[in-house]
């Protein structure tokens, strides 16, 4: 099966500092990927980058075959977005907001209704629809930023910390419903929770001072833990391969996975 998702040599530079440098991944339909690193290792950068929310500086992106910068609406079309901070009207309560993403979506009044009552059930948001967007807690607001982002059914997701500031049953329900939808999708999820991985991800990409630095299951990521590390295995391995001494491995799959 084709990749829905197809980075190529993405890189993004702000002056003289790299803050990403030539990654390269794909993802196809029915994997689940864990994109982690240590804070300012470039997740959300490339994650920007992926939706075409900030211009790289070199590589390309193409969604469902098509690339970013040639033909965006096409491409957004087809992607469904939760950036870090899940940012959203304050002003608007959670019915009024999914109404007004559903309307620039180009969904009829009776198409809209059907999709909104169907995210809201989703990401159960009932209780708090007639409420303004700024009074709700982070998990709630994170709830209604994972609404829009799927509202439309997209074939690929992306999504930035989707379990941040959720309570434990809370990430529970979102896990199950990433689960539910990743048969029919692609679906890239940022984090640095490893936690995260050993829940829901089908494979794993890290990232170091912007670099690619593995690229494998979450269980090709524990078997590089020492055979005397019992405890912890992930979190082992996550800080030896993003330690501050680490050298990241050049770009290329089959370094990364040497």
């Amino acid at each position: 099966m084709g990749a829905m998702l197809e980075i190529r040599r993405l890189s993004k530079a702000f002056g003289s500092f790299v803050a990403v440098d030539g990654v390269s991944f794909d993802v196809s339909k029915g994997e689940v990927l864990g994109f982690l690193g240590p804070n300012g290792a470039g997740k959300s950068t490339t994650m920007k980058m992926v939706t075409g929310f900030l211009e790289p500086s070199g590589g390309q992106v193409y969604v469902c075959g098509k690339d970013i910068a040639a033909d965006p609406v096409s491409c957004k079309s087809a992607l469904g977005y939760l950036p870090e901070g899940a940012p959203a009207y304050p002003d608007m309560t959670p019915a009024e907001f999914l109404a007004f993403v559903a309307e620039i979506r180009g969904f009829g009044k009776s198409e809209a209704k059907r999709r909104i009552e169907e995210v809201v059930r989703k990401v159960h948001l009932e209780d708090v629809l007639a409420k303004p967007i700024d009074t709700l807690s982070k998990g709630f607001k994170r709830r209604v930023g994972l609404a829009q982002a799927i509202l439309h059914d997209p074939q690929v997701l992306i999504m930035d910390e989707p379990t941040d500031g959720l309570d434990p049953n809370q990430k529970h329900e979102v896990r199950e419903l990433i689960r539910a939808m990743a048969t029919e999708k692609a679906i890239v999820l940022s984090t640095h929770i490893l936690e995260e991985v050993e829940a829901v991800c089908t494979r794993a990409i890290i990232i170091n001072r912007g670099r690619l630095v593995f690229d494998g299951t979450p269980a090709e990521l524990e078997q590089r833990a020492p055979a005397n590390v019992q405890k912890n295995r992930l979190d082992h391995v996550f800080r030896s391969l993003t330690s501050s001494d680490t050298q990241a491995a050049p770009p290329k799959p089959e370094v990364v996975n040497a």
